[in-house]
């Protein structure tokens, strides 16, 4: 088994749709995060405005660990 690096959330800054705010993420999440965005064609600030988007009353920085657990779950699906 692999040991994952654990590490205390950092804040990180976003645009959307044109205001400025911060989430508060892992590293291991920020840079799924910023993958996924990169595999999708999109910009961090574009694919963070459209989680914004959908993800109703929970917090964003929950929203984005969601959207990136999701991701990964789909992905390890459709490989097996």
């Amino acid at each position: 088994m692999n040991k994952i690096a654990h590490s205390r959330p950092v804040k990180r800054s976003l645009t959307l749709r044109g205001h400025r705010t911060s989430v508060s993420l892992e590293d291991i999440f920020w840079k799924a995060f910023r993958d996924i965005a990169d595999q999708d064609g999109k910009t961090i600030n574009g694919l963070a405005a459209e989680i914004d988007e959908g993800r109703g009353d929970i917090g964003l920085a929950s929203a984005v660990r969601v959207y990136v657990f999701e991701r990964m779950v789909a992905r390890n699906q459709s490989l097996e």
